[in-house]
């Protein structure tokens, strides 16, 4: 068994939020997920202009996740860049390039009902 951790899921999304913020990453969106999902507590979706940058958002956010945190974080997609997936555990992060995230419309899968992305950080 593992001993608790010593942050909140709070905690944890401020880094996150202020890291991608830093990164300059577009469209920043919080989910509350608890009482929702057993997966994580909050997801966060943002964009960056290229794959490059996506990549760039992904391995800064993951360095200050273990800095921070000593989060090993789990990392899908930095490869091609496109679709970037951070699991910290209680926060998931998803980094797209604009017209993937288009595609995919994951805030309409997450977000309440007759919520728009006004819920953004």
């Amino acid at each position: 068994m593992s001993a608790p951790a010593e942050y909140t899921s709070e905690q944890l999304l401020a880094v996150v939020l202020a890291s991608v913020d830093d990164d300059k990453a577009e469209d920043i969106v919080q989910i509350d997920l608890r009482g929702r999902s057993d997966v994580a507590d909050y997801m966060v979706i943002c964009s960056g202009r290229s794959t490059r940058q996506v990549a760039a958002i992904s391995e800064k956010l993951a360095d200050k996740l273990k800095q921070e945190f000593r989060i090993s974080a789990k990392m899908e997609g930095k490869e091609t860049g496109d679709w970037v997936l951070i699991d910290s555990g209680d926060v998931i992060v998803h980094v797209f390039r604009p017209e993937v995230r288009d595609f995919y419309q994951l805030e309409k899968m997450w977000l309440p009902a007759g919520s728009t992305r006004a819920a953004q950080v």
